[in-house]
């Protein structure tokens, strides 16, 4: 049967209709993936060292906060050059994604206020986050002595009945014990422990041989 190729476009039909394989290959690979390939690309991977640094810090801060020099460490065990290191971490800096002030200050609010640390161990936890010890002496100094004093009495309160059943010595190691592992100067928690048991009628003389007064 003779075709017909006389109608309006009859060779771009009659192209189509023989099945060229450039044209078909060309068509069912656009179909398949859903339109020209230039428009569903998707994108390479950050190519400079910038872009890597840039890609790698925006990560990391994603979850939670962190200090300069917990990015600085994350990048250099990523091989990225010091240099692009350092220009992404002060562009960070500018535009107030890193800010070690208020990671310090938020940093002794939560774990004062949740774990009941005192500022010895709040100064020690900062300063291996690697914030500035000028920082840190700030952020720690928020917490006045009466506040931290309060909370040490909080942490001993909940203890007591814990201990109870324990002889005296041993009660008086295991609350001491536990605000200094919290980092409280021995007086404060040795002050602290002594009113406390005394007050759940310990007697002061007894407890005197064990506590000595600051």
């Amino acid at each position: 049967m003779t075709r017909r190729t006389d109608w309006p476009g009859s060779e771009c039909d009659t192209s189509s209709a023989a099945g060229d394989p450039e044209n078909r290959n060309g068509r069912e690979g656009r179909e398949s993936s859903g339109g020209p390939a230039s428009s569903r690309a998707e994108p390479g991977p950050p190519r400079t060292p910038e872009e890597q640094a840039r890609a790698i810090c925006l990560r990391l801060l994603t979850g939670n906060p962190r200090t300069r020099k917990q990015l600085g460490d994350a990048l250099h065990q990523r091989g990225i050059p010091e240099e692009a290191a350092e220009e992404v971490l002060s562009r960070f800096e500018d535009v107030g994604l890193i800010d070690d002030a208020a990671f310090a200050d938020a940093w002794v609010e939560s774990r004062h206020r949740g774990r009941g640390l005192a500022r010895r161990a709040l100064a020690r936890e900062l300063r291996t986050k690697g914030v500035d010890s000028g920082l840190i002496e700030v952020a720690v100094g928020r917490l006045d002595a009466d506040q931290e004093e309060s909370t040490a009495r909080e942490l001993v309160d909940r203890k007591l009945r814990t201990t109870r059943g324990l002889d005296r010595e041993k009660r008086l190691r295991r609350l001491a014990g536990m605000l200094a592992r919290k980092g409280y100067p021995e007086g404060l928690a040795l002050r602290v422990v002594r009113r406390a048991l005394e007050e759940e009628g310990e007697d002061p003389e007894l407890l005197e041989r064990h506590l000595p007064d600051d």
